[in-house]
């Protein structure tokens, strides 16, 4: 293999490597900030059921205010919770095979499931949410907020997931090349639990 060959592959996957690295950082953030809109939603839920119990006050505004604050944490945080290798997993199947195995299951998966999936996701909702958007959709509940935000916060939620999901594949190509460390070298979904394994041996 010519040596100018091996070096523009370097420089290739040094690229994305980098791209990965931005989209983990981003997604870091998000995932991070997103957090505080679970405490702003119970603020709110908290301060409404007192405003209605003492002044018999209330606006159907503040419930979805609420909807929006906990549909925002969670689709925000999907991104997140991928890179941190929390995504749900069958881990009595997955944690009993090699370490080199779950990395071709983990590539399998997002290459074969993740990505079409968030792919058919974004390209069916775009237009959804342009629609509501254009429209100017509001709630069909009396006070309630515009809807659009809310669609609009699904289509951002596939859209940081799909950039995750790129970010995994290009790290699990690079670990299985052995030009990163693993960052999750635990062969389980949550690790070893060291108590166990001290009281196996």
């Amino acid at each position: 293999m010519p040596e100018g060959g091996n070096k523009g592959r370097e420089d290739e996957m040094g690229a994305l490597l980098a791209l990965s690295r931005l989209i983990d950082r981003i997604n870091e953030l998000l995932g991070k900030g997103v957090s505080w809109l679970i405490l702003a939603a119970v603020l709110i839920s908290a301060v409404n059921a007192t405003i209605r119990k003492i002044f018999n006050v209330s606006s159907n505004a503040w419930l979805e205010a609420q909807w929006y604050l906990y549909g925002a944490a969670f689709l925000l945080a999907a991104a997140y919770t991928l890179k941190q290798n929390e995504h749900i997993r069958i881990d009595i199947v997955y944690g009993a095979w090699s370490r080199r195995v779950q990395h071709w299951i983990d590539l399998i998966g997002h290459l074969f499931f993740l990505m079409p999936f968030m792919i058919l996701m974004t390209y069916l909702l775009v237009p959804y949410v342009l629609r509501s958007v254009r429209s100017g959709e509001v709630s069909t509940n009396a006070g309630g907020l515009i809807i659009w935000p809310a669609k609009a916060l699904l289509l951002a939620g596939v859209l940081t997931l799909l950039a995750q999901g790129v970010s995994e594949i290009i790290k699990k190509i690079a670990v299985m090349r052995g030009l990163i460390e693993d960052p999750h070298p635990a062969t389980g979904h949550h690790g070893h639990d060291p108590i166990v394994e001290e009281e196996a041996l």
